[in-house]
């Protein structure tokens, strides 16, 4: 099991708990999809999404990535997209409790919840795909888009820095700080709150919010996630995940 589900009264608490980092491979991102699934059915009326530990995701499982190769991208790529948008397209509240780094794919699950709570720590959050030598999805960057808008994107996006969780506060990549203690607490707190508006309502403003982003996904997925596809399954990108993993991974 790579993401657990507990229902507390009317919230649902989804924990990432893959690997060191809470990182992303093919059986996480379908099991977050199934987990969403589950807490839908049980009536949840919002939900919090957080990590194991004392890390919110560190996004893309690369050493399963590199040992996969272009095979493993096939069929994760396509995960990894469905996972996000479970997250995005969800009709009841979603809160990110950002209990640590939240990095590349870690930061657009953040992105893709309604609201983001991170704790006062040694966290950082950035988007790091381009370093590495791969282009995001077409799904992640709509959702970063529609979280943040089109402007801070390529200074964050083409720098792949990362960010203290104050400094992502005052570029409103977060929406609160609190100390790390309280972060899941806060973020029960909020859900709650948020669960109490009709659903219904609810449910039908934030479609109306995201329709534009829903909309650009599903007109271009096709065609763009064929050639995310292509770039990630090329010899210097897996060349370059692999030196990455060796680098930084495996020391």
């Amino acid at each position: 099991m790579t993401t657990h589900l507990e229902l507390d009264a009317d919230v649902a608490v989804l924990t990432l708990d893959h690997g060191r980092g809470n990182t992303l491979d093919t059986a996480t991102c379908r099991d977050l999809v199934l987990k969403l699934e589950e807490a839908d059915a049980a009536g949840a009326r919002a939900v919090v999404l957080t990590g194991s530990g004392d890390i919110f995701s560190a996004g893309v499982d690369l050493v399963t990535l590199d040992a996969g190769g272009a095979r493993y991208v096939s069929d994760f790529l396509p995960a990894l997209s469905d996972a996000f948008l479970s997250i995005f397209s969800f009709p009841r509240p979603v809160v990110a409790a950002v209990n640590g780094h939240a990095i590349a794919g870690g930061m657009v699950l953040a992105a893709a919840c309604d609201h983001r709570i991170a704790g006062d720590g040694p966290g950082r959050i950035g988007v790091t795909e381009l370093l590495v030598g791969v282009p995001f999805p077409l799904s992640a960057l709509e959702i970063l888009r529609c979280s943040y808008g089109t402007t801070p994107l390529p200074a964050l996006i083409y720098s792949g820095a990362t960010l203290t969780m104050a400094d992502a506060l005052a570029r409103g990549l977060v929406d609160e700080v609190v100390p790390a203690e309280n972060v899941l607490g806060r973020a029960r707190e909020l859900a709650t709150r948020l669960g109490e508006l009709p659903a219904e309502a609810f449910a039908h403003t934030k479609a109306q919010v995201r329709q534009p982003y829903h909309e650009r996904i599903a007109e271009n997925r096709v065609s763009d996630d064929a050639q995310v596809e292509r770039m990630w399954r090329s010899e210097p990108a897996l060349a370059a995940v692999k030196a990455y993993v060796d680098k930084v991974l495996r020391h």
